[in-house]
């Protein structure tokens, strides 16, 4: 039976690290938000405008959910590692997925403040290409600390809550 993970958390929860292991673990396909983006619109960004960003991370989903769909109609994994900030984001791949009777799952990452920032100023300093796309600095990290909204005990139904 195919399966779609949604995975969330905030920003330096370690959501790349886990999909990447939970790929390999399930044999899945992962899709990962941060170098589409980079590669399709971080030239074109002039400064941090949450609208700009999130009409070009809708398009990215747009596209992302084509290759997913083909992918579970083949009974295919698919791990989407999208950030899924808002109930909202999440909310609309719930509903793609019951459209084709896929039950997703979200696997959510939560990791205290502090622990978090240091993760980000050392994939900052590393730069590893499995899980670096840019730099995350100050600014754009207490910027998206405002935006997260944790999942709901009904959104985790049929996940879990990863302790970090």
């Amino acid at each position: 039976m195919a399966r779609l993970i949604l995975v969330c958390g905030p920003t330096g929860a370690g959501k790349t690290t886990y999909s990447i292991s939970l790929s390999k673990e399930i044999d899945a396909i992962r899709f990962s938000i941060d170098p589409w983006m980079q590669t399709l619109f971080s030239e074109d960004m002039t400064s941090l405008d949450y609208s700009w960003m999130m009409e070009r991370v809708n398009r990215c989903y747009k596209q992302i959910w084509q290759v997913s769909e083909q992918i579970l109609a083949l009974n295919g994994n698919v791990i989407l590692d999208l950030g899924f900030t808002t109930k909202k984001q999440r909310q609309y791949f719930f509903e793609l997925a019951r459209n084709l009777s896929v039950e997703p799952e979200i696997h959510y990452l939560d990791a205290p403040k502090d622990v978090r920032k240091k993760r980000v100023e050392k994939r900052n300093i590393e730069k590893d290409p499995s899980v670096y796309s840019f730099e995350v600095n100050n600014l754009m990290f207490n910027f998206m600390e405002t935006k997260f909204e944790i999942p709901s005990q009904k959104e985790l139904k049929n996940g879990r809550t990863i302790e970090v």
